[in-house]
């Protein structure tokens, strides 16, 4: 039986280059303050057409300590207040958000993400999720994608209950390692007791799907080290793993310019860190779902994988393909109809656009049909490790072979490298190329040939 994954080091190596995550395409890269308010309520009220269900995104940025190697967008306070005139608005931005989409849209998911959403109070967050109902019509039967990114060390003994009473059913948990050197280096305390603990409640309380967050690649890590907290981790049994590559970028991101890069482990250690992590998850009955994602067998992730049916976006891999994406809050990322749109990147923007009635978007992109045919290509590529040609050509209207000459050429390359296979109209991505799905989707990318300037993270 062949492989799911075949790890080659030195394809790895050779392949291992900078480029996007394709959480869209295009990328935030190509967003421009062209695209504002005007043209984002102008998708918005044209999306109601489709009567697509929604999804929504909120943005809570504050975080109580700084966690160095963190690229997010972020405030980090002591001061519990500052988060009371942030939700004053944030409501004000859902209301002048709902006036524009049809109430009869179902919010078949919605994700708090920060920062740290648990930084604000129960009260705070009983608020929050009322002002919603207020302006969109969320589900009352459980049987939406309803999640919340959790830090361990900010539940308190309501917390969870809290959070599934007001219909939360997904939780994320932040670990990234348990090794106390390698959390001291990255000013992350967190215990294992107080991480397990939070995701054995979880459990009892009935939410019905739990990620896990590792980070392989931070200061001091070895093959060894690691491999004792992913043994914790996988005793726990998550239904989905999430195994993000620390990229060091401290030119664009201040707290990790207190990592230094001394301690980091060598390259050739993150590969066997990598390829140890993979074996031993896959040996434990998970997944590889892709983009560092893992998930169990049975989990609506790789289900809705076997199925074709998954999809990817800004918060990662979804089973929720054909909804239109409303970001609420600071810096928060939409994608509605064929447009995509941020919000303003500063409390002090947001704070002045919302109190003066306006929707706070910065900038955005609207995408033209190269955009979305390249678009439904990476997607396929990234969800599903093959594309049919023939099927392309049809929803398109396109002979392949022509429109893609130059991408086929170089396909062909990879082809000889054993990374793909090009035959009988089907592009599939083989086990030695899965690790590497972003280098072929960057050869669709038309933005990336037009060699602008732009920084991504490494691909391994």
């Amino acid at each position: 039986m062949e492989p799911y994954i075949q790890f080659d080091p030195e394809l790895l190596r050779r392949y291992d280059k900078s480029g996007p995550r394709y959480t869209s395409y295009p990328t935030a890269v190509q967003f421009h303050a062209g695209f504002g308010e005007a043209d984002y309520a102008e998708f918005a009220r044209a999306s109601n057409a489709s009567q697509r269900p929604l999804s929504l995104y909120v943005h809570i940025p504050f975080c109580d300590t700084v966690c160095f190697y963190c690229a997010c967008s972020k405030i980090v306070t002591k001061n519990r207040a500052r988060a009371a005139p942030y939700l004053a608005r944030l409501h004000r931005e859902i209301a002048l958000q709902g006036a524009l989409f049809d109430r009869t849209r179902i919010v078949n998911q919605l994700h708090w993400g920060g920062g740290t959403p648990t930084f604000i109070s129960h009260d705070e967050m009983r608020a929050l999720m009322a002002e919603t109902r207020r302006y969109f019509t969320l589900r009352d039967d459980d049987r939406g994608e309803y999640s919340i990114e959790i830090d361990p060390r900010e539940v308190e003994p309501e917390t969870l209950a809290v959070l599934r009473g007001l219909g939360f059913n997904r939780l994320s948990l932040g670990v990234q390692d348990f090794d106390p050197r390698v959390q001291r280096a990255v000013n992350r305390i967190q215990s294992e007791a107080e991480t397990f603990g939070v995701l054995g409640e979880a459990r009892r309380l009935g939410f019905r799907s739990i990620n896990m967050d590792l980070i392989y690649g931070l200061p001091f890590q070895t093959v060894e080290s690691f491999a004792r907290t992913l043994d914790k981790v996988i005793g726990a049994r998550p239904d989905r793993l999430s195994v993000f590559n620390y990229a060091h970028l401290p030119q664009m991101f201040k707290p990790q310019r207190r990592i230094h890069e001394a301690d980091l482990p060598a390259p050739q250690v993150k590969l066997d860190i990598l390829q140890h992590t993979i074996e031993r998850l896959t040996a434990a009955g998970y997944v590889y779902i892709g983009m560092d994602h893992f998930a169990r067998a049975d989990d609506e992730l790789a289900v809705a994988q076997r199925e074709h049916t998954l999809y990817r976006n800004f918060q990662g891999y979804s089973t929720h393909a054909n909804t239109d994406l409303i970001g609420l809050g600071v810096t928060a990322i939409g994608m509605v109809g064929d447009s995509y749109s941020q919000n303003v990147k500063t409390l002090e923007e947001y704070y002045a656009r919302v109190d003066g009635g306006r929707l706070p978007v910065w900038r955005g992109l609207a995408l033209d049909a190269d955009d979305r045919l390249r678009r439904t290509i990476i997607t396929q590529l990234i969800c599903h490790f093959d594309l049919r040609l023939r099927a392309v050509e049809r929803v398109y209207g396109i002979v392949f072979a022509e429109y893609f000459a130059t991408e086929l050429a170089e396909l062909r390359g990879m082809e000889q490298d054993g990374l793909l296979s090009l035959e009988d109209g089907v592009l599939r991505i083989l086990p030695a190329g899965r690790l590497l799905i972003r280098n072929v989707c960057m050869v669709f990318d038309k933005y990336l040939r037009q060699k602008q300037a732009q920084r991504f993270s490494k691909v391994i």
